[in-house]
């Protein structure tokens, strides 16, 4: 509530062109630094999963091809 007084008699574009604008220029290092983890943990998160399913695969159709060992051994 307090917001709209604060922006009540400017031009539009100061509130959606120049404030944007000057929070992106004070906390745009901020937000690089943020985004650049989040895509970092993203992309090792997917690598994982890429890496786990692959094992997974690979486990699955190496004990398959041996016809002496049965799931009830397990």
């Amino acid at each position: 509530m307090a917001g709209k007084g604060i922006f009540a008699g400017l031009p539009w574009w100061v509130t959606w062109v120049v404030v944007p604008v000057i929070l992106i220029v004070v906390f745009g290092g901020l937000i690089a630094t943020a985004l650049g983890f989040l895509i970092g943990v993203l992309f090792k998160v997917l690598i994982a999963a890429a890496l786990i399913a692959g094992v997974i695969y690979l486990v699955r159709r190496a004990s398959g091809s041996s016809s002496s060992s049965s799931k009830s051994d397990w």
